[in-house]
């Protein structure tokens, strides 16, 4: 399957069950995304997907996970965004 044009790429680490869902840092260089939804029904990946694409600023079918859907680390790749959007993302989970 090809990517879509527009389409990136990125890792991001996951832990759920979180007393509220934020951007968390960075986990060994991936960006960490801490979400109070359980791992559960996919209801945590639900949830991942629903506030990267609010921080994003893309609607929510605009992002898919395409590996890792039920490990920790996940890559998702989201349509319309850039990378310097994702580099800027990682830089305010950095601070």
């Amino acid at each position: 399957m090809t990517r879509p044009r527009g389409a990136v790429r990125f890792e991001v680490r996951v832990q759920p069950r979180a007393s509220r869902t934020e951007l968390a840092g960075l986990h060994g260089g991936v960006l960490k995304v801490r979400v109070a939804a359980p791992p559960v029904d996919a209801a945590a990946n639900r949830a991942l997907i629903a506030f990267l694409a609010e921080c994003l600023g893309v609607a929510r079918r605009s992002m898919r996970i395409v590996a890792g859907e039920t490990s920790r680390t996940k890559v998702l790749e989201a349509d319309g965004v850039t990378p310097e959007q994702i580099a800027s993302l990682r830089e305010r989970a950095a601070r």
